[in-house]
């Protein structure tokens, strides 16, 4: 009896040392890929488009921001091949890794009163660079805690890392928000380099601790068997076109409307409604902190009633909330504001991000796991959250008044509803069913119900 005890704690303690790896590891990396959207929406349209109105400024920084979504799932294809080949730990060190140069090299870069055309070129390819390595992360870090996580808390553990993406925006913008303070020509000059120059020292950490963690037991246990895809996106697209359909259609809501919310709002609330930056980062602050521990909450939720139902109802709330949440950003009054924004990120963002991480990475069999998840993932970045802001950019320049994009909302709350609505339930489903091996025909196996692969 305390060998089973010891054995249980042991495996207790791996299972949080690994989610806690993955959240920071997580953090770091949105912390680097957050804090250009906001400096995008504060200062890349003054220093690498200057030549341009302060409306088709931000146009352009925010396509910019855009770019990035458009490599994501270039990266989510190649790190998920090798992910599901290698592992799911190298691909994590390498991510990490190219996130980190890329950010600090931003900080580094002249604007276009020093070198002209070149800011903004030096500036699109960096934000490829991050693109491509965000695009291998989300998949790595959410099987990582996923694979080692007990049966009936694989939606809590694997909420770990999506909780890093709120560690990350509360980091990004809080250290964009001390920089701010500065006087603005100060903040222009070279404030504003010092968060991007900081993620050298984050990206050391976060290598440090990704080097120390196991590989995934499902993925040790397909490698003894040598069991991995030879082409495991070509298997993805054979077997699992509807999964990943759904698993795009599912994230339109949450992606169109946290960017919105986080990095659109803040043009709008300095813009257009005359708000400080730092009352607007403040209120983006709060609800960031507060997106944490609702994402833990709705994460072991789902571990009782499932996945669906949570996903579903967050989904859902963005669309009944779109029209309301312009209603209070545009009183002017700063609780109103921070209300507006804890209601939409906290209870929006908190229901679906918790949940999504563990519903879609249970579509998909362990051979393309990290594949799957990925490129599906990614594609609905470039899909949904990469255009987001510049389309309510657009809709607000074109129309004068923000009902259009509230429209914008609605339509994409409706997309994920139906997308949610036709996928399976996943949450007590076994994710180490016995997989084929090389060599194995088509023939020998047979399809399930979500169209992936069952001996």
């Amino acid at each position: 009896m305390e060998a089973i005890g010891g054995e249980h704690q042991g495996r207790t303690t791996s299972i949080r040392k690994v989610a806690l790896a993955s959240l920071i590891g997580t953090a770091i990396e949105w912390y680097d890929y957050f804090l250009y959207g906001t400096a995008a929406a504060l200062v890349f349209g003054q220093l690498f488009f200057p030549g341009f109105s302060p409306v088709a400024g931000t146009l352009a920084s925010f396509a910019t921001f855009a770019v990035g979504f458009g490599a994501r799932p270039v990266g989510g294809i190649v790190f998920g091949h090798f992910g599901d080949r290698v592992g799911r730990k190298t691909m994590l060190v390498v991510s990490i890794l190219i996130m980190g140069l890329a950010t600090f090299l931003i900080g580094l870069l002249p604007t276009f009163d020093s070198i002209g055309i070149w800011a903004p070129i030096l500036l699109v390819t960096l934000r490829i660079f991050q693109g491509f390595a965000v695009g291998g992360e989300w998949g790595g870090a959410t099987l990582m805690a996923m694979e080692h996580a007990p049966a009936n808390k694989r939606g809590f553990y694997t909420t770990w890392p999506q909780m890093g993406v709120s560690v990350g925006l509360l980091l990004g913008t809080s250290i964009i928000y001390l920089f701010a303070l500065l006087p603005e020509e100060q903040f222009l000059a070279w404030g504003w380099r010092f968060p991007f120059l900081l993620s050298l020292v984050l990206v050391i950490v976060g290598v440090y601790i990704r080097l120390k963690i196991m590989e995934s037991p499902s993925f040790r246990r397909l490698q003894e068997a040598g069991s991995q895809a030879r082409v495991p996106l070509g298997e993805v697209l054979r077997d699992y076109k509807m999964v990943t359909l759904l698993v795009i259609g599912a994230q339109c809501a949450v992606n169109v409307c946290f960017y919105v919310f986080t990095t659109w709002s803040i043009s709008y609330l300095t813009g257009q409604l005359g708000l400080s930056t730092a009352a607007a980062l403040s209120a983006v602050m709060i609800a960031a902190a507060l997106d944490f521990f609702a994402q833990a909450l709705f994460g072991a939720w789902s571990d009782k009633i499932g996945r669906r139902p949570i996903y579903l109802a967050g989904s859902a709330f963005f669309g009944l909330f779109a029209f309301p949440f312009f209603w209070l950003l545009n009183t002017g009054s700063v609780f109103l504001i921070v209300v507006a924004l804890v209601l939409g990120i906290s209870l929006g963002h908190g229901a679906t991000y918790s949940t999504q991480a563990s519903f879609f990475a249970e579509q998909f069999g362990t051979r393309v796991r990290y594949s799957g998840v990925s490129f599906g993932y990614q594609l609905a970045g470039t899909l949904w959250s990469g255009p987001a802001p510049f389309v309510a950019a657009a809709l607000l320049a074109w129309t004068g008044s923000v009902w259009a994009i509230s429209l914008f909302m609605v339509l994409a709350s409706i997309v994920s509803v139906i997308s949610i609505y036709l996928a399976s339930e996943t949450f007590q489903k076994d994710i180490d069913e016995v997989e084929p091996r090389q060599g194995d025909t088509v023939a020998s196996v047979s399809r399930n119900s979500g169209g992936g692969e069952t001996v």
